[in-house]
């Protein structure tokens, strides 16, 4: 496919994925060659009608040159034609007019064609050929169906071949959603003002993605573990996901897998690697192959970022409100229990477990700023980029939408905040919507 009906098909995906009706649509595109009978029984397992739009989105820019007018064909000819239109608008050049379509489907045995090597492409269907014929050097765009029998190369790993984890179950999955916001006294560490507010955002936007939300507040670390537990030890057979947040102060500790520890209200962590740990495949039997989502809101240290110059037209400026406030330990009265020996991840020594992904709202060593009445840079922008993006982008892709708009935002004019992500999914995320 040419690169500018490549541009318009990403443009518009949004849409076309949202309206898009692809079970009147297989015929036609059969029928013109676009995909392969296999290619659409393949877009048709991928599941539900917005499942199989996407992936048919997806797998249409992976075709030939004519995929595109080919296609816009197949809008109108099934009534799509507010689609085709929207597609059109952005390529004023694509003349939807078939290309002696009819030629494709007539199996007539022919001589090796003295006509151009487009020719050889439209006279043949999937039969396969008495003889292999070798093409000139001068070989236009192949088409649908020479591409699709040409070998990949098994060095190239494409998006449209990684497959998607099932999530269409009803409901998808557990959230426990861990809020500390009052600490004890003998702690030593403040309350976390607002962070109600990144709560009440976070039970509503799992809820809308079909889970079942349990929210617990303020717990001690023994009482963090004990929930921890009671949800690895759920029967989870029937659903598709398992998701964990962690909305509580920070800090940084020595570890080989998952950095960073999440405050109890007693002043007592617990690591993220042991978080993970409840629900990997050994602790969690019903979870294996699942995929298993890890949201931390806490500082992963005292460490402040004042961030770096660049050109000006790099970067957005966004600043944070007055109230910012980090979920840091405090530096002066806590930091006996800051390990400044920690180990980087490249040296650890136990295998990494397969189908976890843990989003931290900061980089390991630094504060995460939350203002007191708006609640968290993470979790804010988190939540608004699920709300907008969940029906059609994996989960992946939009962290990192949450990435990039997070480390616009500063602090007092002067603090930086950069949200990170250790993935170890072996497949595409797509919530239901």
């Amino acid at each position: 496919m040419e690169e500018r009906h490549r541009k318009i098909l990403q443009r518009n995906r949004t849409n076309l994925v949202r309206g898009l009706d692809p079970l009147n649509l297989y015929d036609c595109l059969f029928e013109k060659g676009v995909f392969t009978q296999d290619m659409i029984d393949e877009i048709k397992c991928s599941g539900t009608r917005l499942e199989q739009a996407r992936k048919l989105v997806q797998d249409l820019e992976t075709r030939g040159s004519r995929a595109f007018p080919l296609f816009l064909e197949c809008l109108q000819e099934t009534g799509q034609h507010s689609l085709a239109e929207l597609l059109q608008s952005g390529a004023p050049a694509v003349q939807i007019q078939p290309a002696t379509p009819t030629q494709v489907f007539c199996p007539v045995v022919q001589p090796l064609p003295v006509s151009p090597p487009m020719d050889v492409d439209k006279q043949r269907k999937d039969d396969v050929p008495v003889h292999p014929v070798q093409r000139p050097s001068t070989t236009p765009t192949p088409s649908p169906e020479r591409e699709y029998i040409r070998p990949r190369l098994p060095s190239r790993t494409r998006l449209d071949s990684i497959q998607s984890y099932k999530m269409d179950a009803s409901p998808c999955g557990h959230c426990l959603i861990i809020n500390n916001v009052e600490f004890e006294p003998e702690s030593e560490l403040n309350n976390r003002k607002g962070s109600n507010i990144d709560c009440d955002k976070l039970e509503g936007r799992f809820k809308a993605l079909n889970f079942i939300v349990v929210v617990r507040t303020n717990l001690k670390q023994r009482q963090i573990k004990h929930e921890l537990s009671a949800l690895s030890k759920k029967d989870h057979s029937q659903y598709d996901c398992c998701v964990v947040i962690m909305l509580s102060h920070g800090t940084e500790v020595s570890h080989n897998r998952f950095p960073g520890a999440v405050y109890g209200v007693d002043g007592q962590h617990v690591p993220v690697q042991h978080i993970t740990n409840y629900l990997n495949g050994q602790h969690c039997p019903s979870l294996q192959g699942k995929p298993k989502l890890f949201f931390i809101q806490a500082c992963g240290g005292d460490e402040r970022d004042t961030g770096f110059e660049v050109s000006p037209d790099e970067v957005e400026p966004s600043f944070g409100g007055a109230d910012d406030q980090t979920d840091a330990i405090p530096m002066s009265s806590s930091s006996d229990s800051l390990s400044m020996s920690d180990e980087p991840d490249a040296r650890a020594t136990l295998p990494t477990p397969s189908d976890i992904l843990v989003s931290y709202s900061t980089f390991p060593g630094y504060v995460s700023w939350r203002d007191t009445q708006s609640g968290s840079w993470y979790i804010e922008t988190l939540d608004r980029i699920l709300e907008e993006n969940a029906a059609t982008d994996d989960l992946v892709t939009m962290l990192m939408m949450v990435n990039h708009e997070v480390s616009q935002n500063s602090a007092k004019g002067l603090y930086k905040q950069m949200p990170g992500s250790f993935n170890f999914l072996r497949k595409l995320l797509y919530f239901q919507s």
